[in-house]
This record gives structure tokens, C-alpha cells and sequence, in this order.
């Protein structure tokens, strides 16, 4: 039997037809199609400037340093993340900071955030986990406006604030950012982009991917050159995204509605299946107002680490490929060993380490592959409690 894996890419012959298009053309790089998705995804974000990278990590590295974040700084991020949330400000010479989850929405708080806060944090980067928008106006509220506010929306491409405001619109944050890595809402194969109101965010924000390159005539230092003339004024890096990865992505932007729509209804399935699995906690849902990504569908088993670790295995072993999604960062051996944290820093984050577990959730899930998960995960969380 065909193994279900946690997330899969969703493909169609116009996204092939899009890449085909590029690769017959004249620019495979530098081109059309790069600036085409920016303005997409600007559009989608309802701000009027959008850059792209060639990764999600890449785009939260160039918003750090849009930012201003450097050594003596210190980047507050959610203990619960992928670890590029954090490594953006230990790029640039930052010491990491982490802040705790609220149980009922696996994301950082206005609250755990404050907690957490000291007078060398520069930038407080906020995480959309599991495609549920975090409380970004309340967070701008505890940490007022000399610190910068980023949100790592990877996971919550499509997914709206409960005011209705789509995810990336930058009202309550400088920045915002984005992955296309192929399980995320949509792909570019690889890829990434940063939104923000700021021209001078953006502006920085292009610099930083074409190796701190500045070409425009009024801000270079020697004057009288030819066109051909730029100079280096920052250490950047080459971060720049392919017209081929550009293209499709733009393709794919124009399912986004259609994708995030069967995430809900895998999720809704998985609800009304699974709410009398009395040993599962069920994940938060979005506010009244407000729509959840589901990049995720986050079950926890109430009887912790033991049964998380067999349920896991058990599932597996039937070929359904779930996911645990994400050890606390500092618990990782780089953060530990260099910075010094340790276990009891963020116990709800850990707590929720402990028993999380996430099944497969993708637009492309079919009706009795889920169901195969549904009656392996009813079957099996009881047994192994």
C-alpha cells in the first residue's frame, strides 16, 4: 500500500506549461517573471511592495538585516518554530531569545512575548504555526514601535487575521515572510519573498540579495561613471530567485483560494472524525472572522512523550508518514551548547514538544487516504495510550 506522506505538493500541466515558457524564453534568471510574482504576491498581501528570495530561511535572513539586527542585538522569536526563524539573527552576530506558546493557539502571545523582552531585543520575529495567523496587533502593542516586528507567515500563505485581513499585509507588522518550499501553500520548488509598506525596508531588502549591490546613480559614492557602473555598499549575498522558480510560483498563486480551501475541509474532516478520540487534543481553529492556513493539523496525545513516540512509530509502520513538528529551538544542540539554554526555559512549548504529533494534511489528500488515516489514528491512539 502506498505510504501518505505529512505534506505533498500539488501540481498541475499549466504550472509545467508556466516553467516550460520561461525555459524557452530569454531570461532564466534576472528576468520578467521574478518581478511578475512580486507583484502577485504584493497584490495577494494587499501591500504595495513584495521581494522575493530564494528561500524562505533567505527571506527571513534579509528581513533581519532590513531590520537593523547585529551583534549586541537580541532576536526574540517563538520557542516552537523552524529553526530559521531564529538562525536569521544569529547570521548577523544576534544572541536568540524565545518566548513560550499559549496552549490554545501554539503560538507565541502578546503575554509570553513581554515576558520574554528585555532591552537589547531589536527584533521580535512572530510565527504563523501551523498556518494560524499569530496575534500580531497585540504583539506591536507590548513591544511598541522601536522594535522591529517581522512574522514568519510560511506557514499561513492565504490565511486572514479575524479582522479579514489577509496574512502579510504588514498593518501591525514591518515585515512579513513567506516559503514556497514544495509542502507549503503553494510552491516555487524552492523560494521565498518579504512584504512590507516601507520603501526603505524594501529597498534594503533588494540590496541584501544581489550581494549588497547598489546601482541607482543618486546613492553611489563616486559619480561620473558609465551604466555600467554599481558598487558594493553592504555584505550581501546572492539570494536572488529564478525566473523558473518565479514562474511557478505565480501559476500556483492562482489555485491559492482553491488549495487553502481543501486544507480547511481535510482539517474540518479530521475534526468531526477524530472528536470523540477522548486520548487526542484537537488543534486550535481560527477566530470568528478570521481563516486558518493548515499547513499542519497538529493532534497532541494526552498521555504525553511515551504515547506520542508509539503512536508515531505505529502509524509509520502502517505507511502513514506523520510528522512531529517542532522540538523547541534552543533545545537543539547548537542554541545549548553555544548560548547556554536549557530544558525548563518555555514549559508549555515543551509540553507541547512532547506530545505533538502532525498527520498528513494537503490539498491533494483524497477521501480514502484520509480515511485510512482517520481509522488507523482512532484505532491506534487508544492502544497506545
Amino acid at each position: 500500500m502506498e505510504a501518505i506522506p505529512y505534506g505533498r505538493q500539488s501540481l498541475d500541466s499549466d504550472d509545467i506549461d508556466r516553467v516550460t515558457d520561461v525555459l524557452r524564453g530569454d531570461w532564466l534568471t534576472q528576468g520578467p517573471a521574478v518581478a511578475a510574482f512580486e507583484e502577485a504576491v504584493a497584490s495577494l498581501c494587499d501591500v504595495p511592495h513584495a521581494v522575493a528570495f530564494s528561500s524562505g530561511t533567505a527571506a527571513l535572513h534579509g528581513a533581519a538585516f532590513a531590520a537593523g539586527v547585529g551583534s549586541g542585538d537580541v532576536l526574540l522569536t517563538s520557542a516552537i518554530t523552524f529553526a530559521a526563524s531564529a538562525n536569521c539573527g544569529v547570521y548577523l552576530g544576534a544572541e536568540p531569545a524565545f518566548a513560550d506558546i499559549d496552549p490554545e493557539t501554539f503560538n507565541a502571545s502578546a503575554e509570553t512575548v513581554s515576558a520574554a523582552m528585555n532591552e537589547r531585543v531589536r527584533a521580535v520575529v512572530g510565527v504563523d504555526f501551523a498556518g494560524l495567523p499569530a496575534p500580531v496587533e497585540e504583539i506591536r502593542r507590548a513591544v511598541g514601535d522601536d522594535v522591529a516586528l517581522i512574522v514568519d507567515a510560511s506557514h499561513s500563505l492565504g490565511a486572514l487575521h479575524p479582522d479579514e485581513r489577509p496574512v502579510g499585509c504588514c498593518d501591525h507588522a514591518d515585515m512579513a515572510t513567506f516559503s514556497f518550499h514544495p509542502v507549503k501553500p503553494v510552491t516555487s520548488g524552492e523560494g521565498g519573498m518579504v512584504t512590507t509598506r516601507s520603501v526603505e525596508l524594501a529597498d534594503r531588502l533588494r540590496r541584501f540579495r544581489t550581494h549588497g549591490f547598489v546601482r541607482e546613480p543618486a546613492d553611489l559614492r563616486r559619480s561620473g561613471e558609465g551604466a555600467w557602473y554599481h558598487e558594493q555598499h553592504d555584505l550581501g549575498f546572492n539570494y536572488r530567485l529564478s525566473d523558473i522558480h518565479s514562474a511557478l510560483g505565480l501559476s500556483q498563486l492562482g489555485r491559492l483560494g482553491h488549495f487553502v480551501e481543501r486544507r480547511n475541509e481535510v482539517a474540518a474532516r479530521y475534526r468531526e472524525a477524530l472528536a470523540g478520540v477522548e486520548e487526542l487534543e484537537l488543534p486550535p481553529a481560527a477566530p470568528a472572522g478570521g481563516r486558518h492556513g493548515y499547513h499542519l493539523f497538529v493532534v497532541r496525545h494526552r498521555s504525553g512523550e511515551a504515547a506520542r513516540r508509539a503512536l508515531y512509530d505505529a502509524l509509520r509502520e502502517e505507511g502513514i508518514l506523520v510528522q512531529v513538528h517542532y522540538l523547541p529551538v534552543y533545545w537543539h544542540p547548537l542554541y545549548a551548547e553555544r548560548f547556554g539554554f536549557c530544558e525548563g526555559l518555555c514549559p508549555a512549548a515543551e509540553a507541547y514538544y512532547r506530545s505533538c504529533l502532525s498527520l498528513p494534511c494537503f490539498p491533494g489528500l483524497g477521501e480514502a487516504d484520509q480515511g485510512r488515516v482517520i481509522e488507523a489514528v482512532g484505532r491506534l491512539a487508544p492502544a497506545v495510550a
